[in-house]
């Protein structure tokens, strides 16, 4: 892949700018690649050049890359007063579920059942045995609720940071959770997840929440904080005091980096669910 400055606004020009309506809602989506279908799903503030690059490793692992635009400017170097008003609207959209309900109970956001939607066309438009998921920060949670949708294999939890007002929250009602688990335990699936240790906005609490609800099925990496890069754009030096952002302005673009270790082993895991196992039998069940 051809390096490219992640410094300047990103034209994103490699990829085929699409709207694609779903349950009476139009969105852009950036499409690239062949094979099966990945959707990635942006951090906040939105398609910054650091998402566009993952995106892309993705793609030249031999997958079709879906990146829905969900908030932000597609595109955008992650400015700090940009990426701010991109994170207040969001805070009141009524597609998001940013903070726990008054009655406690916890719910999947709005915006999951279109995205449900896209992993399910996804999968008509590029074939194979099924659809990953990536989801990262305020997007975290919606690749684990997005395996209510039966095309939906590969899920991956990176730095999961909804609701932002408990911790030990997962923003997904209980029927849901024992509805992701039992698929989980009947197609023999996993559910991987990433964070840093010190990260404030994805605790401890949150990864200690997933492993009760699912299990074994729950493979979680936290990652030490030293591993994270320190030369990030404005948005995450004013705005997110913590290590938290695991593929993307968090990343260590370097070998031996435990970051880029962590951007290898989710690219094998969507290899190994998507493309690899399109040759076994039909019926035949492995363990990851």
């Amino acid at each position: 892949m051809t390096r490219r400055s992640l410094e300047e606004d990103d034209a994103l020009e490699d990829f085929a700018h699409r709207e694609i309506t779903l349950d009476g809602v139009a969105r852009a989506v950036h499409v690239a690649g062949t094979g099966p279908a990945v959707i990635v799903m942006s951090e906040m503030p939105g398609i910054s050049p650091h998402v566009a690059r993952f995106s892309r490793w993705v793609r030249d692992a031999g997958l079709t890359v879906y990146m829905p635009s969900l908030f932000g400017r597609d595109g955008a170097v992650a400015r700090a007063d940009e990426g701010a008003a991109v994170f207040r609207r969001a805070c009141v959209s009524a597609e998001f579920r940013a903070f726990a309900g008054r009655d406690g109970n916890h719910r999947s956001s709005p915006v999951t059942h279109w995205l449900r939607s896209l992993a399910r066309l996804a999968h008509q438009e590029c074939g194979g045995p099924g659809v990953g998921a990536i989801g990262m920060c305020w997007t975290g949670n919606f690749a684990l609720s997005m395996m209510l949708e039966p095309a939906m294999l590969a899920p991956v939890l990176s730095q999961p940071s909804l609701p932002l007002d408990d911790p030990g929250g997962i923003e997904i009602s209980p029927a849901e959770i024992a509805a992701v688990r039992q698929r989980l335990d009947n197609e023999d699936l996993s559910v991987l997840a990433f964070r840093f240790e010190g990260d404030r906005f994805c605790r401890a609490e949150r990864f200690a929440a997933y492993a009760a609800a699912l299990g074994e099925r729950f493979v979680a990496r936290v990652l030490p904080d030293h591993a994270a890069n320190t030369q990030v754009p404005p948005f995450f030096a004013q705005h997110v005091p913590t290590p938290h952002s695991v593929l993307t302005a968090h990343l260590i673009d370097e070998a031996g980096q435990p970051t880029l270790a962590a951007r290898d082993e989710i690219l094998a895991f969507l290899v190994r669910r998507l493309v690899e196992r399109r040759i076994l039998a039909p019926n035949h069940r492995h363990a990851e």
